[in-house]
């Protein structure tokens, strides 16, 4: 397997831990300097801190389904990024997943989510000549 596919393995591991309410599943994917920003939060520093919001959010049952598309890999060495789009409940987040190879494996090493002004989910793109 490539690297570009253990890291998109990586990354649909940590969207179907999130689907599926495990937080065992979710545990294993994290590297121990995590952190985190959950739209609306403060940065989370630390694999405590972060776990700690993740079972948060998936022991709420109010949780809403969160699925990803539109799937960007950078690698660097040992260091991974892939910018995605979340949909969740209807609204479309733009996200950063970092990576990190360590022991073989990718771990997440951050997670950021903003919401984008765009509807992803009927497949929009952002014209190619916006810089920001």
């Amino acid at each position: 397997m490539t690297d570009r596919e253990q890291v998109l393995a990586a990354n649909a591991a940590f969207y179907a831990a999130f689907a599926a309410r495990d937080f065992a599943a979710m545990s294993r994917l994290w590297a121990e300097d995590a952190t985190c920003i959950h739209p609306g939060w403060p940065a989370l520093v630390g694999r405590t801190p972060v776990l700690d919001s993740y079972q948060g959010l998936l022991s709420n049952p109010a949780q809403v389904k969160i699925e990803h598309s539109h799937e960007i890999v950078l690698i660097f060495e040992n260091e991974a990024r892939v910018l995605c789009v979340e949909t969740v409940g209807g609204g479309a987040l733009a996200a950063t997943n970092m990576f990190r190879r360590i022991d073989g494996a990718w771990l997440l090493t951050h997670h950021q989510a903003s919401p984008l002004a765009m509807n992803f989910a009927r497949e929009e793109r952002p014209p190619k000549s916006r810089l920001n």
